[in-house]
């Protein structure tokens, strides 16, 4: 049996068709599905990694927002500690917002005094929450949108201790291995 051989219909010269014989090369010049498919993983592979380094550069910049506010209040804290001779009291921790009670009563306490209002004026707009529209009872909350928790406990017999600032972090829980203290640096 003779081998068949296809033909094309292509417009001539004059409009006329033509028949043309269907070589090796035109069945060449198309895409396959799998060839198609390889291509979109290596895009979505290529778009996850974007995606994966944005979010992991808008953490680190958030972190760098959290130490600088940190500073910011160690700093304040120790203008208060000047002035009172000791450091904001802490309200019970039996509160159901006991980070809001916290944070609340920690500037009440540090606008009380006037240089550590002064270094308060200088956090990141962004970060401090004005509650009824008065300066005086407001919130100071981490990049991630969550209130900053202020811990003091006095240690008996051994002088004043440094007060601890805590972020709930980027999953805003507390108590999660993602909480960052003003005390205890990550590294990066």
């Amino acid at each position: 049996m003779e081998p068949r051989t296809t033909f094309a219909i292509s417009p001539g010269d004059r409009g006329d068709r033509v028949r043309q014989p269907m070589t090796q090369e035109h069945h060449n010049r198309a895409v396959t599905l799998i060839e198609m498919m390889v291509v979109l993983g290596i895009i979505a592979v290529l778009a996850g990694l974007v995606v994966t380094l944005t979010l992991r550069v808008d953490n680190q910049s958030k972190e760098r927002a959290l130490d600088s506010a940190f500073g910011l209040l160690n700093t304040a804290l120790r203008e208060y500690y000047e002035v009172k001779g000791r450091f904001p009291e802490q309200p019970a921790r039996d509160a159901h917002d006991f980070a809001l009670d916290h944070n609340e009563w920690m500037v009440k306490e540090l606008r009380s005094v006037p240089d550590a209002r002064a270094v308060l004026e200088q956090l990141n707009p962004a970060t401090v929450k004005s509650l009824a529209g008065d300066p005086a009872i407001a919130e100071i909350r981490d990049p991630w949108g969550t209130v900053l928790d202020y811990v003091y406990e006095y240690a008996d017999g051994k002088g004043d201790t440094f007060p601890e600032l805590i972020s709930a972090g980027p999953d805003r829980k507390f108590g999660t291995e993602d909480d960052i203290s003003s005390r205890v640096r990550r590294a990066r």
